[in-house]
């Protein structure tokens, strides 16, 4: 089920990107969500959908070791424990 769940809140994220694209350049969206690390090295994004789709909200968690950790950790431009940094749509 937790994949299942990972899997369709990972497509709300990337669903965002045609409409960034077509809506307004993805330069000025600047975050779709808050990314938190805990002391273990896990990241929580706490993240929304672009309008003009569907409204959709989730929260993802990404421990050290699992499919996508780096591609986030990245995308995110790194994060330390404890820290909180917005997240980029994936445009």
């Amino acid at each position: 089920m937790r994949a299942t769940a990972v899997t369709a809140l990972v497509a709300l994220a990337l669903l965002a990107a045609p409409a960034c694209a077509e809506d307004a350049a993805c330069d000025s969206v600047k975050s779709i969500g808050v990314a938190t690390m805990t002391a273990d090295g896990a990241i929580t994004l706490r993240i929304r959908s672009l309008p003009p789709g569907p409204i959709a909200e989730g929260t993802l968690t990404y421990r050290p070791g699992e499919a996508k950790y780096d591609e986030v950790k990245s995308h995110i431009g790194g994060i330390a424990p404890g820290e909180s940094k917005p997240v980029p749509p994936w445009c």
